[in-house]
């Protein structure tokens, strides 16, 4: 499945009125999440022009860093961390924050990009997804060196207060409920979620969430990737949707009305992060310091303070 719009458009159409926290809208971190250190002329408008997704200056990079989105917000301290020790990288870093399955879709394209009139070409060092993804890559000579270095498990995101008191994965299928799902096209969150609708319910939930409510409408499918769950769920347009549980603390740390319903751990699937050196990276030196440097106590805390677990 191609996405049907660019990033910005999409995001535009989340929305039919700017109300009070519009100004949250992505990227959220009010240029915070941009490591270039010449930005020029700033030019955004919060719902239009307004790419959250690529962070930096790719022009002349020492370090390109593609990296799955549900990752975006621990990325400006894991950089300015890692800058610290590297001080010639030192705004010469660039990244991406896609879902792991478009930036397949983008390294497998000669590594181009089309965003509505802007295309990108820029050549990755580091592919950072799940486990089995980075694995698979390896596997067919695309990765090498991987490091496994976070975990994380699953979530019921719903507005503050959980107005429509969701209490399990099994009130999903309640036909009233509009959900936003992530699409099991591109994001690997989804095989989690079809994981746990499974347990907590067999075929007949997950088929429920994912086919009978998809087909009538009451299913949103994210075309980007799950940051535009929260953005739904404030918006009014929906009314939970199953996601990382560190997008809710996440959420919660900037102030956002957004709550979670904890899913138990027999029903709960948790996934491993890995991130690996891309075949002939333009920049195998500074991957490789990225890559010990996830593993390293400072890394490791960043993550935990953001509800990541950590790796044996």
């Amino acid at each position: 499945m191609r996405i049907s719009w660019p990033i910005f458009a999409a995001l535009a159409m989340l929305t039919t009125a700017l109300p009070v926290w519009s100004q949250n809208f992505p990227p959220w971190s009010k240029g915070g999440n941009n490591p270039a250190t010449e930005q020029g002329f700033v030019f955004a408008v919060p719902d239009v022009d307004n790419v959250p997704d690529l962070h930096g200056n790719s022009e002349g990079a020492k370090l390109v860093l593609f990296i799955g989105g549900n990752q975006f917000f621990v990325l400006p301290q894991l950089i300015g961390a890692f800058e610290k020790q590297h001080p010639e990288l030192r705004g010469q870093m660039f990244y991406e924050t896609l879902p792991p399955g478009i930036l397949r879709k983008q390294m497998a394209s000669n590594n181009t990009l089309t965003l509505g009139n802007f295309t990108l070409h820029v050549e990755p060092d580091v592919y950072a997804a799940g486990q089995a993804a980075v694995s698979e890559m390896v596997a067919h000579g695309e990765l090498q060196d991987p490091v496994s270095y976070a975990s994380n498990d699953l979530i019921i995101m719903v507005a503050k207060s959980n107005p429509k008191q969701i209490r399990s994965l099994r009130d999903l299928a309640n036909p009233t409920l509009h959900l936003s799902m992530p699409n099991v096209e591109f994001e690997g969150v989804a095989k989690q979620i079809a994981d746990s609708l499974r347990k907590a319910g067999s075929e007949e939930l997950f088929r429920a969430v994912y086919e009978t409510k998809a087909r009538d409408g009451s299913t949103f499918l994210t075309q980007i990737h799950h940051r535009q769950t929260p953005l739904r769920i404030m918006n009014g347009q929906s009314d939970a949707g199953v996601t990382w549980s560190s997008e809710v603390r996440f959420q919660e740390k900037i102030g956002n009305p957004i709550s979670g319903v904890l899913i138990p751990s027999e029903q709960n699937t948790t996934a491993t992060y890995a991130a690996a050196l891309v075949r002939k990276a333009p920049h195998p030196e500074a991957a490789r310091a990225w890559l010990s440097f996830l593993k390293s106590p400072e890394a490791q805390a960043i993550y935990k303070e953001y509800g990541f677990g950590s790796v044996k």
